[in-house]
């Protein structure tokens, strides 16, 4: 049995808020041990209460976005330049 290929991508793209976009961005730049640990501790979470939405808002400041996001573009400036060598 042959499978439908998916060629429009665009069918398949979520839309995302800001704040989630930058989530997005901030997990693909971890290393994927850090990705894996990190999705494996949410899906983890999803199933302690597979029905209740959890309101991240009061979580993060925008400071704290903000420091995280400067501390990711470093990371990522490092890994880059250690990458060039």
């Amino acid at each position: 049995m042959s499978r439908p290929l998916y060629t429009d991508n665009r069918a398949m793209e979520m839309q995302l808020n800001p704040r989630e976009a930058s989530l997005v961005k901030a997990f693909r730049r971890l290393p994927p041990d850090a990705a894996a640990e990190l999705s494996a501790l949410a899906e983890r979470l999803a199933t302690l209460t597979p029905n209740c939405r959890i309101d991240w808002s009061d979580s993060w400041s925008d400071e704290d976005l903000e420091d995280f996001k400067a501390a990711s573009l470093r990371r990522l400036d490092v890994e880059e330049s250690e990458e060039s060598r």
